[in-house]
């Protein structure tokens, strides 16, 4: 990711999610989800635990078989594709958990980010880009990721994705166990993403700290999109209550 002026959401439908469907054995995850993206864009998805949130975000990255539906990027049909072919075309996701690999250094740890990139063109910027982004990563870079805190992991997990140089960044429970300050630091951060021009879906517990923030949030309740909220519901209780649990 090379870094670039701030650049507004604009119009342009980047992800369009039509009709997706999940199921575990016969049984709904997700039901007939439509959902899209704009480029430079905050779209936030929400919901009860077992809504079907981390199925979307799995689906969409090809991690999980779809029952029915499409997804495309930029026009382009990723649907049925292998999740390393759709990290190359532009979907990278920071998984639930992390996911870092606690034998390897920070800094090998976020190389394996650079495998997923469309071109080795920006690299080197990239690289960079992240580093300012999160300076402890810099400054533990030979330390084993395993010794890292829950949130230097996650900086960590968050600068690997941001290496493959994503159209859109998906995070799954990005403040997970996270101290206030921590968090606070990992907000910061996409926000900074976002006015790099990077567009994100983004599924967090924090329902009220995301309807904030994103510029558009999706609640999903049983596997379908129940309500769109904007940021300004998260201050209208009575509204959030009603779309979050339901009337």
């Amino acid at each position: 990711m090379t870094p670039s002026p701030s650049t507004p959401t604009s119009d342009e439908v980047l992800l369009e999610v039509s009709g997706l469907s999940v199921r575990y054995a016969g049984v709904p995850a997700v039901n007939q989800l439509d959902l899209t993206i704009r480029r430079g864009e905050v779209v936030g998805l929400i919901g009860p635990n077992g809504a079907g949130k981390s199925s979307t975000l799995l689906a969409i990255m090809g991690s999980v078989p779809t029952a029915a539906g499409t997804v495309t990027l930029e026009g382009k049909r990723v649907t049925g594709r292998r999740p390393e072919d759709i990290v190359k075309q532009g979907i990278s996701l920071v998984p639930e958990g992390r996911m870092v690999f606690p034998q390897l250094s920070v800094k090998d740890n976020l190389r394996l980010g650079l495998v997923g990139r469309r071109s080795k063109a920006g690299a080197q910027e990239s690289w960079e880009y992240v580093h300012d982004l999160f300076p402890i990563l810099r400054e533990f870079e030979d330390r084993s990721a395993g010794l890292l805190s829950g949130g230097q992991q996650q900086q960590l997990s968050i600068g690997r994705s941001l290496l493959a140089d994503p159209t859109v960044l998906m995070l799954d429970e990005p403040s997970l166990g996270l101290a206030p300050s921590v968090v606070d630091t990992v907000f910061d951060a996409l926000e900074a993403v976002k006015a790099n021009g990077t567009a994100i879906l983004l599924v967090e517990q924090r329902a009220q700290l995301t309807v904030a923030f994103a510029d558009r949030t999706y609640v999903l309740r049983d596997g379908e999109v129940t309500h769109q909220l904007t940021p300004e519901s998260a201050s209208d209780d009575k509204l959030f209550t009603e779309a979050y649990f339901g009337s």
